[in-house]
């Protein structure tokens, strides 16, 4: 018989998925439908020892009690698992690396665990893989780190098994056709089963693709992670804000932007309605976003400067003005937001002009990390946003001005044009603790070291950062005609930090002549009109008012 037509030849996945549901049929019975109690039982029998395992863990929804019961398993049967999941968010997910259930793992963003996560990697007890950018990760599930079985967590499933995300979609959809189409098993914890005959407001999975439906004893956890509080925004970020609204924003004509998470950018959104109201600027800058549901962009929807936006997750308290806004958001037919991680970072990292967020440290060669000492956080969606598409092809005014300014800054206007995305760093030059934000030599230098990385876990390249902003002013890179000056422009804005009293000052200077660096005066901005009288809402009950009582904030946000 030809090796070709062998039975079992081509089909190996297609036996072993079916072994797999027999085992799990023997310890848990027949039904799709399972009860809490036997989810320890179920993943140790679909579960293989050394088996890539995705554990829904996003920026804010988390599978958690299928994580709590992943812990639970007997290392016996459940060992050296290869983890591939986009954030390690609970004590869970680490938990499995203490008891030997699992060995690697493939992740991009570490957040509250990072330093558990450096201090795993440091004994031993934990292989990293690699870090990646979510768009990264989440295309390796179709190539080389397809999940063998995804873990996943929905809002509500119906007796079929379809399944509805709400407005978390977040990761889900990526997850489970990874796993769906590749003879995977897919495993979902849901917060409601609905009863044979009750259809779902919608279906974000259809049953084909799930094989098992948990209904977990507690709604999953959900992190309010891009809600800030308007009080907390200090009269230091609304200068920072009014520079890169008239800056940045106004000059290039940006329309369609991604923000990072911090109080800085709230501060911009905050500012729209008032400040960029004041220069005329509606309509003219900021209309179509690649964002969470911020809270702090109610006023500006409000005042009609938003046209839409395509979110990553979803933000608790928002719900109900989402689906009074459905001109803005993405929703369905029920009114709910349809959010969707990996569309979005496409959108952020192609269809976007501009990327403005924030970093721990900065180098003189404009390269920055969230990697710390002692940390490693990884990137999340950072390095999409914060990149130049160089496959992008559509143009817009404020690409194709980022683009002519490079080329004239490197080459005098020669060489094939081309345009370039807007990616500022916005950070005031010392953070907590007073930890300078701007260095000689980034940790992540260190990091690989200890860690033995292949390569430092940078989080944006200096190559790609047209801008750095400070409280000191705004730096240009995009015209500095050399390394050299652009680590003058770095240190000009630096600061009092070691980096910035290094600076060559009758070089700043020149650069300041020829409008690389630009002071706040330079701008026409004067600092003391930089207070919180500017915001459009100055704390959480304001926006509260804004949104005329349809934001519910979470209770840790309500002081009234």
């Amino acid at each position: 018989m030809n090796a070709m037509t062998e039975p079992g030849r081509w089909n190996r996945r297609a036996l072993n998925h079916a072994a797999r549901l027999a085992r799990a049929e023997q310890a848990c019975g027949t039904s799709k439908l399972l009860r809490a109690e036997q989810t320890v039982a179920l993943l140790e029998a679909v579960i293989e020892p050394g088996d890539r395992v995705c554990l829904e863990g996003n920026n804010q929804k988390q599978a958690d009690f299928l994580a709590r019961s992943l812990v639970k398993v007997d290392p016996q049967r459940v060992h050296d698992l290869h983890m591939v999941q986009s954030v390690l968010s609970l004590p869970e997910h680490l938990d499995i690396f203490d008891t030997g259930v699992a060995r690697r793992l493939d992740f991009s963003f570490s957040g509250p665990q990072a330093g558990r996560l450096a201090q795993l990697v440091s004994q031993g007890r934990l292989e990293i893989g690699a870090i990646h950018t979510y768009l990264e990760l989440f295309s390796r599930y179709f190539v080389d780190l397809t999940p063998h079985v995804a873990m996943v967590a929905a809002h509500a499933a119906d007796a079929e098994g379809n399944l509805f995300t709400g407005p978390n979609t977040e990761d889900t959809p990526a997850i489970v056709e990874a796993t769906a189409f590749s003879g995977g098993i897919v495993i979902a914890q849901v917060n409601e089963l609905l009863p044979p005959g009750q259809a779902l407001p919608r279906i974000d999975i259809p049953a084909g693709w799930v094989s098992f439906v948990v209904q977990a004893p507690r709604p999953n956890v959900i992190e309010p992670l891009f809600t800030r509080d308007p009080a907390q925004i200090s009269e230091v970020q609304v200068l920072m804000a009014m520079m890169a609204i008239k800056g940045i924003y106004a000059e290039y004509g940006v329309q369609r932007l991604n923000h990072g998470i911090g109080f800085d950018t709230a501060a911009i959104e905050l500012l729209l309605p008032t400040y960029g109201e004041s220069l005329g600027l509606k309509g003219k800058i900021c209309q179509h976003w690649a964002l969470n549901p911020h809270p702090a962009l109610i006023p500006a929807i409000e005042a009609g400067w938003v046209q839409s936006i395509h979110s990553f997750g979803s933000e608790l308290g928002m719900e109900d003005y989402i689906r009074a806004r459905s001109d803005v958001f993405f929703t369905g037919p029920d009114g709910s937001l349809r959010s969707h991680r990996a569309f979005c970072q496409a959108a952020g990292h192609y269809a976007c002009d501009l990327f403005i967020g924030s970093t721990l440290q900065m180098d003189l060669d404009g390269n920055s990390s969230t990697a710390t000492l002692g940390r490693i956080a990884g990137f999340g969606g950072a390095p999409n946003m914060g990149a130049d598409a160089r496959g992008r092809r559509h143009v817009s005014p404020a690409w194709l001005r980022a683009g002519e300014e490079a080329r004239r800054g490197r080459s005098g206007a020669a060489g094939t044009p081309r345009g370039q995305k807007l990616v500022v760093q916005m950070v005031e030059t010392y953070r907590e603790h007073m930890q300078p934000a701007f260095v000689e030599r980034l940790d992540a230098w260190t990091l690989a070291e200890q860690a033995g990385m292949a390569l430092p876990p940078i989080m944006i390249y200096g190559e790609d950062v047209t801008h750095v902003l400070t409280e000191e002013g705004l730096a240009n890179l995009l015209l500095c005609r050399n390394d050299a000056e652009r680590e003058q422009a770095i240190r000009g804005v630096a600061g009092y930090t070691p980096v910035g009293l290094g600076r060559d000052r009758r070089m700043v200077e020149h650069l300041r002549d020829r409008g690389v660096i630009r002071r706040p005066a330079d701008l026409g901005i004067d600092p003391r009109l930089a207070t919180r009288q500017l915001l459009a809402a100055r704390s959480m009950r304001d926006l509260v008012r804004a949104s005329g009582g349809l934001y519910q904030p979470p209770a840790r946000f309500r002081n009234w």
